[in-house]
Formats: C-alpha cells, structure tokens, sequence
C-alpha cells in the first residue's frame, strides 16, 4: 500500500498543483475528495499551461486513473468546459471517473450565493460565488440533487423541478431577486447529464480496489486546512473539509488507507477574501512578494493578501493534518530580500501565544513575533540539487522545519516540473 494525502498547509494557493502533477507521474490512480471548481490548480508542462478546476491534476498522464469522489459538490457545466479545453490542447479524458454520489450544483445555488454575499456588505465571507457554500447546505440538508439523480432520467425533472421551486422561494422573497426559468435549467442539466453520464461510476470501489491492489494512489486536496469548516478560520472558511481526515470520507475509504500526509507549504504565507491575518505585509514588502510570486487566483484573478511565514499557523496546520512531510514552495520568490522574517509566536496584550486560537476576535489582536535572518541575492532557478542551494537559503528551510516539526521532503525552485529538489522518497514504495 502506497496512500499519499496532499494537503495545503495554509489558506490554499500553495502551489499543490505542481506536487501533485509531479508526484502523479508516478501515481497510478488522482482522487479529487472535496470542494468544487471554486479550487484551482495550474501545472506547467514545457510552455504549456493548465488551469485545473475539477478534474484531478493526473489527467496529464494518459495512464493514470483520475477520480472526482463523493465528496467533491460538481457543477457539470464547469466540468464540460474543463473537458472540452484539455482534449483541444489533446490531453485525453478517457481516464477521468466521477462519483454517482457527488451532489449537483446548479444556477441557483450559484445565485443564493451571490445574493446572500451582497446582502453581507462589509460582513462578506469573500466567496467566489460558484455555488459551492449552499449546494452543500443542501447536502447537509439532505435536499441535495446528487449524480445518481442527474442522470435518471425517469425522476430527474421531478426531482428538479420542485427543488428549482423551492429555490426561487427564497431568491425571491428573501433576497428580492428575480426568479429561475426551471424549463430552462431542466434542459441544459439533461443535455450535461448526457455528455457526463459515460464518466459516471461508484468511485468508491476504484480507490478502494487500487489502494488494495498495493498501487500508488494519490488523494489530491484542494483549497487549504486553514479553509476547513471545522478547524479553519471560521466563518472565513470553505464549505468542505480540506484537511487529510476529510479525504476519508470524501473519497470513501477507511482512514488506515492513508500512509503519507505531504503539507504544500509556501516559503511566504497568502490568504485570498476575508479575515484576519497576522503576519500581512500591507506594504511595499507585501506588493513586492506579491509581484515576484505572481500572487493572483487561477480561479478568480483575484490578488492574493502577502505576508512573512507564519509558523504558528503551519505548526497548527502540521497537527490537524497529521502532516508527515512538507513540500516547501515558491522559495525563489524570496530571492533578493536583504533580510527575512519568520513569525515564532504571536503576542496577545501581555500573553505569548504558540497555539492557533479559534477565536477570530483574539486572532484579529495578535501581533506577530518574528525572528529576523539573513536573505539571499542568488537565483535559484538553475539549480538542481539541494547541496548547490545558497547557505542562507538552506538555513531559512531548516529553521521552518524545526519550528513546524516536519521534515521539508521537496524544495521547490520555480513553476516547471525541472525546478523541484526531492530531498527524500514520498511513495513508500
């Protein structure tokens, strides 16, 4: 058996896209368990670049199996227009499995989600308003329209149809919006139910057979475990759980299937929408990181908020996780700063905190206590061993490794599948 868990250690954006690209040449199954195309991962390949929403980052492999589980919320149109961009570029998508038992987003869960984001003003959450909150609070609800049901064609228009009913319900007399056309919602749906219905299967049975048949399975995370809904930010959070416990159930296995948690970790901290921050560079250092990494969201364009690394958090990060490795990221971005911080501690009125608190109104009082150490000037694109990094550079990812207590397995240098230094084996076998 051979399990790996990617996970990101932050708030999302770490760079996952490129480890699981490069560690899925090996892998002979990709599961995607949780979230939506509210994710995003972009993988570099020679000149060509992808921007994965839903389909696992494996699909650039015609050999590997690549699955969307049941814990995944589908919005098949999304999914549609992925597929129709791969095969244009000749990427193949006959390996890509969808579980029957994903929940179905549709346009009005996208609407609620834009009403209800609008109706918060300044209160907002920083949703992308892709429908992902409330399609799962229809699962939760136990309302939701699943898979199983978007292709069964007996009972789908029913099913629909009332739901869309009750929907307008609310985007008309709660939020004052302008009702659905549920005839035209209906025919779209069964068009997709159409085109995605040969993808369809129990996903369930493909991982656990794999993880079974001893093959290399990689359970790839979106989003970050700061966004879980019970252990993140809360209410600045995703819907889902982006932690390695969630892929248990969002990918319909047992928890003892899972042998290796990797943490994608970037060198710096980000954060896209809303909530507090503590290491937030609201300057030029910020812009500059900002700049220099590219800090805007495959998904939503948006420009990512900058700050020093931040080891409380990926310390906490580390023990949600079970966290047996981290893949360190984007550590050229920080090439050229004359010194460099790393947050150790935050301070709360008179009190030292060293755990992350839940509370956001102590968070949002927290100042960081940073450490200070010497910088590089180096570039480090060309370098391709772990030896021929800077001094400087090799002391900053040691001292990240002995505040979070996890070894940095993978040092990643640049976008390209070139630029990644494996300083020890991820698969264990």
């Amino acid at each position: 058996m051979s399990t790996v868990v990617i996970v990101g250690s932050q708030w999302g954006d770490e760079g996952k896209g490129k480890v699981i690209d490069y560690l899925a040449a090996e892998a002979d199954v990709v599961v995607r368990g949780q979230g939506g195309n509210n994710a995003g991962h972009t993988v570099v390949v020679g000149d060509q670049k992808y921007a994965l929403h839903l389909i696992p980052s494996g699909i650039l492999y015609k050999d590997t199996v690549n699955v969307i589980g049941n814990g995944v919320v589908f919005d098949p149109e999304g999914f549609l227009n992925e597929i129709d961009g791969l095969e244009a570029k000749g990427v193949s998508t006959a390996n890509i499995r969808v579980s029957d038992r994903a929940h179905v987003i549709f346009p009005y869960h996208k609407e609620i989600d834009r009403l209800s984001e609008e109706s918060l003003g300044d209160a907002k959450i920083g949703t992308t308003k892709k429908g992902i909150g409330p399609c799962y609070m229809d699962k939760v609800e136990r309302t939701g329209i699943r898979i199983c049901d978007l292709i069964d064609e007996e009972h789908f228009e029913d099913i629909a149809r009332a739901q869309i009913e009750k929907k307008n319900a609310i985007i008309e007399k709660i939020y004052g919006g302008e009702p659905l056309d549920a005839d035209v919602i209906i025919a779209a749906y069964k068009g997709y139910a159409a085109r995605v219905k040969p993808y369809v299967t129990d996903t369930s049975i493909v991982v656990y057979d794999a993880v079974k048949a001893d093959k290399r399975v990689l359970l790839e995370g979106a989003q970050g475990s700061l966004l879980d809904v019970d252990l993140g930010t809360y209410p600045y959070v995703t819907s889902s759980h982006p932690i390695s416990g969630g892929f248990a159930v969002g990918a319909g296995i047992g928890p003892n299937a899972i042998e290796e948690v990797l943490g994608i970790t970037k060198a710096y901290t980000t954060r896209v929408g809303m909530g507090p921050f503590v290491t937030e560079l609201d300057n030029e250092i910020g812009d500059r990181i900002r700049t220099q990494g590219h800090e805007f969201g495959t998904t939503t364009g948006r420009a990512r908020r900058c700050g020093w690394f931040d080891s409380v958090l990926v310390k906490y990060s580390a023990r949600i996780n079970g966290m047996t490795a981290m893949a360190l990221m984007l550590v050229d971005v920080l090439s050229g700063f004359e010194t460099i911080k790393i947050c150790t501690g935050y301070k709360y009125g008179d009190e030292i905190i060293e755990h992350y608190p839940a509370n956001l109104s102590v968070l949002e009082k927290c100042e960081p206590i940073y450490e200070e150490m010497p910088g590089w000037t180096e570039d480090l694109s060309n370098v391709t061993t772990y030896d021929a990094l800077p001094e400087a550079t090799k002391n900053y990812i040691k001292r990240i490794e002995e505040l979070v207590g996890v070894p940095a397995k993978i040092v990643s240098i640049g976008p390209k599948r070139s630029q990644t230094i494996v300083r020890d084996k991820i698969y264990r076998r």
